[in-house]
């Protein structure tokens, strides 16, 4: 064991203790940061034009602040990029985020020096939870990878602009940076094939013990590992025992991690976003994450199923159910106020409070009001693996509103690495998982409304194909798990990429 190795142990527990306080007190905490996210802003130009002067509870709050997505916060940004001061929250940024958006283009979220710090603070303090309650802390002695967006910043109304990765990428902490890949050079080459080609390259020799990324990113560099190799991963990479992964559900993807690696490996779930990091796995027997209440965020939720609704109720954390499905609506020292980041959650604990990430509020599938979400077609599709010993590398759902024949139908489209030995039975187990856990699609089906989900296979590497098509391979893309409309489908179609 490295002095590291042995110094991280002791920082752990020390960070460990330290966390318990917040976390046996988490509506404490969010009271707290909601006033002091009032205090901070009262004198934004935001703060002026909602009265945060007058704001003395959450129910001031409501009234004063409505629910946003970025086009409702996007002319606050454009102030912010013409180089005006004291917009959002004090000062400028010291950066934007530069994600995609669906109806906005680009969309630039503000990081201030106060939001910073918790950017990076999430990710480090799930590995020390990791490590103070496994005594596992070897890796940190040898090479780490994270897969992420380039490091290279442009720069928007005078602002650092770029990739959340690339932005965190550089406060790596100096005792780390000996141990990080890739290289800087490695990690600015645009072009995402090229990158991992020569990942694998720059990686092939090392002593990886921990590799991090979004799990479809980091499957791709475990294939070209074991095709220039004939090896699995955990054979060219014998101490490589712990997978850090966050911004997709990783249950689809176990069964072909594990046949790549060759061996099992721990992981940690991150919950990550431009707007803040908001949770992480805490305990290595539990598949939930631990809500971070005390990162300078203060949380708002609406049910899920009432989103749409003219005036839905907005709750606070203390007023939050188990098992129901939420809206994420944030507040934030980046000033973001009244914010719907697009997510669903579902709470699992309100002691403490954690959750799952269940889908995204726009990405769902309700064409005939059945009110479809990803947490449920994921869930499906883990027990159909389970029951054939069925191996997918990606798939997405969509509705067939206007079939040839036939009923309408949910279409799930399937890129096979292992494929059922009988596709009408794995079929059959997506359906009857759908049936019991969405009593919505189980009455369309009963009423002859829809008939059955049909299974449509994906040629190797269609999925890649597509999100080539589009512009959106590699980088921090993620293929939707499912859509209210067969955008996707069809181009699959159009790429001749339908077995």
């Amino acid at each position: 064991m490295g002095i590291k190795s042995k110094l991280a142990k002791i920082y752990a527990k020390a960070v460990i203790r330290k966390n318990n306080k917040w976390i046996q007190d988490q509506t404490g905490s969010q009271q707290k940061t909601f006033r002091q996210l009032i205090s901070s802003a009262e004198h934004t130009a935001f703060g002026k034009d909602h009265n945060f002067s007058s704001i003395t509870s959450y129910e001031d709050f409501k009234k004063n602040v409505p629910v946003r997505d970025y086009e409702g916060l996007k002319p606050y940004i454009d102030r912010i990029i013409q180089g005006e001061y004291n917009v959002l929250w004090k000062g400028r940024p010291i950066y934007f985020a530069k994600t995609s958006g669906t109806t906005s283009g680009t969309k630039y979220i503000p990081i201030t020096k106060e939001s910073m710090p918790y950017h990076i603070m999430g990710a480090k303090h799930a590995l020390l939870h990791y490590i103070y309650e496994t005594g596992k802390s070897d890796f940190v002695d040898r090479k780490m990878i994270f897969l992420q967006g380039s490091p290279i910043l442009d720069a928007v109304g005078g602002i650092p602009t770029g990739r959340l990765s690339g932005i965190v990428a550089a406060y790596v902490p100096s005792y780390l940076q000996r141990n990080r890949m890739p290289s800087w050079e490695t990690n600015i080459i645009p072009d995402w094939e090229k990158k991992v080609d020569a990942i694998v390259e720059e990686t092939l020799k090392e002593d990886m013990s921990l590799i991090s990324g979004i799990p479809s990113w980091v499957q791709t560099y475990f294939e070209k590992l074991v095709n220039k190799t004939g090896k699995p991963v955990g054979e060219i990479f014998p101490h490589f025992n712990l997978f850090v992964y966050g911004g997709l559900n990783f249950e689809p993807y176990r069964n072909k991690f594990k046949e790549l690696i060759g061996k099992q490996v721990d992981t940690i779930e991150l919950y990550p976003a431009s707007e803040g990091f908001f949770a992480y796995q805490d305990k290595q027997d539990r598949d939930d994450l631990l809500l971070l209440t005390n990162h300078g965020m203060f949380y708002e939720f609406i049910p899920a199923d009432r989103f749409y609704e003219e005036n839905p109720p907005r709750l606070s954390l203390e007023e939050v159910e188990k098992g129901v499905n939420y809206a994420l609506i944030l507040n934030t020292n980046a000033g973001l106020w009244g914010y719907n980041i697009g997510d669903t959650v579902m709470f699992t604990s309100t002691n403490p409070y954690r959750l799952k990430v269940t889908g995204r509020i726009k990405h769902y599938i309700s064409a005939f009001g059945e009110h479809v979400i990803a947490k449920e077609v994921e869930t499906a599709m883990k027990e159909a693996m389970a029951q054939t010993g069925t191996v997918i590398s990606e798939f997405t759902v969509a509705p067939q509103i206007h079939p040839g024949k036939g009923l309408p139908y949910h279409e799930w489209l399937v890129e096979f690495d292992k494929e059922p030995q009988n596709l009408d039975k794995f079929a059959s187990i997506l359906d009857q998982s759908m049936l019991k856990q969405n009593v919505y699609y189980k009455d369309l089906i009963d009423g002859k409304v829809l008939r059955p989900l049909v299974v449509t296979k994906v040629k190797k590497g269609g999925f890649d194909s597509y999100m080539k098509s589009i512009g959106k391979l590699g980088g921090q893309n993620k293929l939707p798990r499912l859509s209210d409309n067969r955008k996707i489908a069809n181009k699959l179609y159009e790429l001749n990429q339908i077995l």
